[in-house]
């Protein structure tokens, strides 16, 4: 487990988590997002650069930071705020 912006906990491990927020590089408002999922006190979660990857680039692009359920798909935009998120995180299809 690595210690992100602002205290937030992420992984980059072998064995994926629930949650995962796709971000960029230098994105002033993904480290706004980092602050509030510390504030939600989100679970541990994944991310990924969009930058590194086409695919994802040409879905998430414009669109980041995304926060998504793998469980089920869903995906919240940006913007969102701490009770947005415990909202997202608590609720499941």
């Amino acid at each position: 487990m690595l210690a992100g912006w602002a205290g937030v906990r992420y992984r980059r491990a072998a064995m994926p988590t629930r949650f995962v927020l796709y971000q960029r590089d230098y994105c002033h408002l993904c480290d706004q997002a980092l602050a509030v999922m510390a504030q939600a006190r989100a679970p541990d979660f994944d991310s990924h650069w969009v930058d590194d990857d086409p695919g994802l680039e040409a879905r998430y692009g414009t669109r980041v930071p995304v926060l998504q359920d793998r469980h089920d798909g869903r995906e919240l935009d940006w913007p969102f705020d701490a009770d947005a998120v415990c909202r997202f995180i608590a609720t499941e299809r």
